[in-house]
């Protein structure tokens, strides 16, 4: 199995709801790092699971459109909690529609909101 993976960091702001968390229901900051891994067995003709730029333009393009931003106030997030289980799979789901993996394997998203807390999401394709 063959793994490619890139990472980027960002800021945003959320608070949680639904439940009493104390400061995390009030507005703050996360210093986020999201990873992108792609496993596959087959690569492209190239000899590429993935082409790394490819990769990197998609996670960058995600990455700006939540970066600074509140996350409450994202249509992704309307009616859910902005948990960094909800945030993976969000982020999940844009880079997979910006990427062309060939043949099968997983994509996962493993998103930190810190230096020792993450949360990640994984799903076939």
């Amino acid at each position: 199995m063959y793994t490619v993976a890139v990472t980027r960091d960002f800021i945003a702001n959320h608070f949680l709801i639904g439940g009493d968390w104390g400061n995390e229901n009030f507005p703050h900051a996360h210093h986020y790092v999201a990873e992108v891994s792609i496993e596959s067995e087959q690569l492209d003709k190239h000899g590429y699971l993935v082409d790394i730029v490819e990769i990197e333009a998609a996670l960058d393009k995600v990455v700006g459109y939540f970066r600074d931003s509140l996350l409450n106030d994202k249509a992704e997030f309307a009616g859910l909690n902005p948990s960094i289980e909800h945030f993976s799979r969000i982020i999940h789901e844009k880079i997979i529609a910006l990427i062309s993996p060939p043949g099968s394997g997983t994509l996962t998203i493993k998103l930190w909101e810190n230096a020792t807390c993450w949360a990640a999401y994984r799903k076939p394709f």
